[in-house]
């Protein structure tokens, strides 16, 4: 490892990355363990501007709705509070009246992106994937189904009998969109084993996501931070995240968020600082040259640091998120509404804009006087783990009032 004597001698890397110039993995392990935080921030802030010059003004947002249709879970991952064992009296299944109810609730609300997202049930197969896409789909065409990841893919394929290409051929056919890069968690091996030994390797998850970016199923790459991992190992993550990425192109966005030490099998014995996750952010926006979005995490860092990272190499700050178990499960309890995050990105002295699933903008809120006044829009709108923090508090969780 490089010892540097002063702040001055990774400015040479530091100025390359600003100007769209590739790092090594050596250089970007220095540059988070090393560089002062501002200058770091700033490299990354440049990197972005130049990579969408005429709209570097703008930070983007989606409404979405993450649909949880089980927990039962095979896989037993050790930082996660949601699942319960396939035997456990805990366990339930959302019918799929349920799911369309609030695939309905969502489109009235304004949503356009839905994400399934639950446990490696032991009986759900391609059949059932493709009998609820498809089922999604046909009562509401408008939604983007962007949800699953390779872990479920491996899993759904193995209880089939078939191969992922044959597993992700039939989904992609009944109705799924793009993936939502679930399961990467941490792609070495040390840490991927510690935290969910269950689970594929690190390598046979990228090797199933380049499977559906040849299929032309485009996906989002994901990071667990905080479980014990260490800096390298987080680099090496980005490293194994970027050579995919060379060779397909099909990662649309890289999003970092933290681990949240509630009600799982780690009990929070390591977590991820603030300032680190604000490193990570401007380390992913300049190593991955090669991935267009970074996105902000205010769902589990909060809202203040959300804006921050905005600051720091993001250019879209995630989702008014309507629904949401598994995270929530864990312990984040941060919540907001459209309004509160469109004054969010603008207090960051950008413009907001609601955004598609392929980041396109769909309303770009540029006049305060139009700013949609509807406060329904709001996350965690459903949500059976707040719910149970409520109750088990006795108290409620209100709202920002962002006006």
């Amino acid at each position: 490892m490089t010892a540097y004597a002063s702040d001055g001698d990774l400015q040479p890397v530091l100025d390359r990355a600003a100007a769209g110039g590739r790092i090594t993995p050596e250089e970007a392990l220095d540059l988070y363990r090393f560089a002062p935080l501002h200058a770091l921030g700033a490299a990354a802030d440049s990197a972005r501007r130049r990579r969408y010059a005429g709209t570097e003004h703008i930070a983007t947002y989606i409404i979405e709705r993450n649909i949880n249709y089980t927990n039962s879970c095979v896989t037993a991952c050790k930082f996660c509070a949601f699942y319960a064992s396939p035997k456990s009296d805990k366990v339930w299944i959302r019918d799929l009246d349920d799911i369309l109810r609030r695939c309905a609730e969502t489109v009235e609300l304004g949503g356009t992106q839905i994400m399934f997202q639950g446990g490696h049930h032991p009986d759900f197969g391609v059949e059932y994937y493709e009998e609820h896409f498809a089922a999604i789909k046909k009562a509401f065409p408008q939604l983007v189904i962007h949800s699953l990841g390779a872990s479920e893919v491996e899993h759904m394929a193995r209880i089939s009998g078939v191969g992922p290409e044959e597993a992700i051929r039939r989904i992609h056919a009944a109705g799924l969109d793009s993936f939502a890069g679930a399961g990467a968690e941490l792609l070495p091996a040390r840490p991927r084993k510690a935290i969910a030994p269950l689970k594929e390797s690190g390598e046979r998850w990228l090797e199933i996501m380049e499977i559906a970016h040849g299929l032309g199923v485009e996906s989002t790459s994901t990071m667990l931070m905080g479980t014990g991992e260490t800096n390298a190992e987080r680099i090496e993550h980005l490293r194994m995240i970027r050579d995919v990425q060379d060779r397909t192109g099909g990662f649309r966005a890289f999003i970092p968020y933290t681990y949240q030490p509630e009600n799982n099998h780690l009990k929070g014995r390591t977590q991820a600082t603030l300032f680190e996750y604000l490193r990570m952010i401007a380390i992913a926006r300049i190593f991955l040259d090669n991935v267009a979005h970074i996105q902000g995490s205010w769902l589990t860092t909060g809202k203040e640091v959300g804006q921050l990272s905005l600051h720091y190499g993001a250019d879209d700050l995630g989702s008014v998120m309507l629904e949401e178990n598994v995270v929530s499960s864990a312990g984040a309890r941060h919540r907001s509404n459209r309004m509160e995050l469109i004054e969010l990105i603008r207090a960051a002295g950008r413009v907001p804009a609601q955004r598609a699933t392929t980041y396109e903008h769909l309303v770009v809120h540029d006049d305060p006087a139009n700013d949609p006044v509807d406060d329904k829009v709001v996350s965690h709108l459903s949500s059976t783990a707040l719910d149970a923090a409520r109750a088990a508090a006795g108290q409620e969780l209100p709202l920002v009032d962002a006006r």
